[in-house]
């Protein structure tokens, strides 16, 4: 064929045109082939400061919980216990200084079991409600402080607790269960804690007498040291039909009070028998969960209904879903860069979960050299706590390489606790809902299945 000089033209034409549709601009995203994807795991395991919980009782005269006890919860992927601590002896008194060395002890040994704690404290367990006058109330949290202040890296929650039968705010003796001595009780409870330590009340309509507005928290107003910033909720009557027993005045009004509110400040608590037919089925835990954004909630109470759970194969579910559920869903990393330089980190995370994580955590990447073994941890800025539920967030963050010798390297992401304390024990670490993703090396790291070469 003969060719012409301007069919040669155009030729040339066609092949610059294709090269340049071919050539992936810069700063486009990368392509999907070349992000590492990651499978998300159905397995059960425990996670700090979320899932199902055990109630225990400490009475004034009762002994002091023990290694073996609380041992044996981790295996069943608890991490977290109700402690609801009786001052029945005090009622017209201070705190013994004995009692008060109980309570530490109890805590130290949660602590060294790996538990987190969710604190209650009350006058009486039975509904005679004999509770002590405020004035007393009000002494007992100063000798609390200390213990508040020492123990405050193993506290998940304190329920407000104090007045009425089992501190749950009805049936005082002392007449206390009005709105005035309520605001009273809950103040003086939150200028003790430490201020990052969230409160959780009985009853939605609870907060917001106290704080005088219907309006739930807001984005602006989160993790603040406002007290209405720092008060969540606690439903001990959950899935029993109407108003939950009184938990509820307006129910479809105070759920999605609650709703909103618990993307901020959290809500667990424990089932009671239902009421008038009510049944709660799989489908009903389900929704009111996921609604609600529960983040603990009690097996040793209602049992039919956790052992109908059980027998309807949602109970799984439930251990999974309960709190926050983070898992990675892909990742890109350069496979090399230069010694002295900066690493992109550039990942999605969901959560799975019901719930968001409530309390700020350490997240840092971590670089394991291949040759040496040495782990090098590289601080991220992310903040955990704005994963909400079914939400999926990107972290893409530059971090620097300064004083990372060359080699090949191994990369992960570690979560771990706030308290210096904890920050080096696994149990307290956070672990990501991967397949074959967790490590208990170096405190617990999540594996990125990604390798670095530094140059």
């Amino acid at each position: 064929m003969k060719w012409t000089n301007r069919s040669i033209f155009l030729g040339l034409v066609l092949v610059a045109s294709c090269f340049l549709c071919c050539k992936r601009a810069d700063g486009d995203p990368k392509p999907k082939e070349e992000r590492i994807q990651y499978e998300l795991s159905n397995t059960a395991f425990a996670n700090p400061e979320r899932g199902f919980i055990r109630t225990m009782s400490v009475k004034s005269d009762g002994v002091a919980l023990t290694s073996a006890q609380l041992s044996l919860l981790r295996s069943q992927h608890v991490s977290m216990i109700l402690c609801v601590i009786y001052f029945d002896q005090f009622k017209d008194k201070d705190i013994s200084a004995g009692f008060l060395s109980l309570i530490e002890s109890d805590l130290n040994t949660a602590r060294n079991a790996g538990l987190k704690m969710i604190l209650r404290f009350a006058y009486t367990d039975d509904m005679a409600g004999t509770d002590a006058p405020l004035a007393i109330i009000e002494r007992h949290l100063d000798q609390l402080k200390p213990v508040f202040e020492n123990h405050k890296d193993i506290i998940s929650f304190v329920q407000a607790g104090f007045i009425g039968a089992w501190g749950e705010w009805h049936s005082s003796s002392n007449g206390l269960a009005t709105v005035a001595n309520e605001r009273a009780v809950l103040n003086k409870l939150l200028s003790v804690l430490p201020m990052d330590i969230m409160v959780q009340v009985r009853t939605p309509g609870a907060k917001q007498q106290i704080f005088n507005s219907t309006v739930a928290l807001t984005a602006s107003q989160a993790y603040s040291s406002e007290n209405i910033a720092r008060v969540g909720h606690h439903n001990d009557c959950f899935l029993s039909g109407g108003t939950d027993y009184g938990t509820y005045t307006n129910v479809e009004q105070e759920k999605q009070y609650i709703s909103n509110e618990a993307l901020y400040v959290p809500t667990g608590g424990e089932t009671c028998p239902p009421t008038g037919g009510y049944d709660p089925t799989c489908a009903e835990g389900r929704r009111e969960m996921r609604l609600l954004k529960w983040t603990y909630l009690n097996l040793d109470w209602y049992p039919a209904t956790i052992n109908a759970w059980k027998n309807s194969g949602c109970f799984e579910e439930f251990q999974n879903n309960l709190g926050y559920r983070l898992g990675l869903v892909d990742a890109f990393f350069p496979k090399e860069a230069m010694a002295g330089g900066n690493l992109a980190v550039d990942l999605n995370i969901v959560n799975n979960g019901y719930a968001p994580l409530y309390y700020k955590k350490k997240t840092m990447l971590v670089l394991k050299n291949t040759a040496t073994g040495t782990y090098y941890d590289k601080p991220l800025t992310v903040d955990l706590r704005l994963c909400k539920p079914t939400v999926t967030m990107p972290i893409k963050e530059t971090v620097s390489l300064a004083g990372l010798p060359a080699g090949t390297y191994e990369l992960y992401l570690r979560i771990a606790d706030q308290h210096a304390s904890l920050e080096a024990r696994s149990e307290f670490a956070v672990r990501l809902a991967n397949t074959n993703g967790w490590l208990e090396d170096h405190n617990g790291i999540n594996k990125l299945n990604a390798q670095i070469v530094i140059k």
